[in-house]
């Protein structure tokens, strides 16, 4: 086999970068979390902040789900990513759908706390992250200055490597 064609030697990597940027998003709904439980709790009392809360449920496992699709998919094939991306996002959109509209028969399901949280929470981690990531091949995933310290694969050849 040619040098182009012979795949055998690519190792991939055990976590890629999407693994990382989804529960850095992740993390950061955590940290928001607090003031979007307290809106909910202002817009909708007790029932606004548990919706609030399945809404930040929603938003991190999302991002989670979107980076496992990712880092399953690029393990098969280029053509496998496009697809699965692609239909992910679709399947992803609706699951949200689908548990929002299970959700509203409910008595203690309150939209407009849900509806904000959802939507507010998803851009505003996904704007937020840009600064964070890298947009180099050198270092993928999150920016060298955003990972902490320890966080970052030796550079140094005669250190041992994973």
């Amino acid at each position: 086999m040619s040098a182009a064609t012979d795949h055998a030697d690519v190792v991939l990597p055990a976590e890629g970068p999407e693994q990382e940027i989804a529960r850095d998003l992740a993390r950061r709904a955590a940290w928001v979390s607090p003031a979007f439980l307290v809106l909910g709790a202002v817009l909708g009392g007790v029932d606004g902040a548990v919706s609030a809360g399945l809404a930040l449920l929603l938003v991190a496992g999302n991002f989670l789900l979107g980076a496992a699709i990712i880092g399953r998919a690029v393990s098969v094939s280029l053509n496998a990513l496009y697809g699965a991306v692609l239909l992910g996002y679709v399947v992803r959109l609706g699951l949200l759908a689908v548990i929002a509209l299970a959700f509203k028969s409910t008595g203690w399901f309150s939209a407009v706390p849900f509806a904000i949280t959802l939507l507010v929470t998803h851009l505003g981690l996904l704007a937020a992250e840009t600064k964070r990531v890298s947009m180099t091949l050198a270092h993928p995933g999150l920016a060298p200055s955003a990972r902490k310290v320890g966080d970052e694969p030796s550079t140094d050849p005669t250190s041992p490597q994973e």
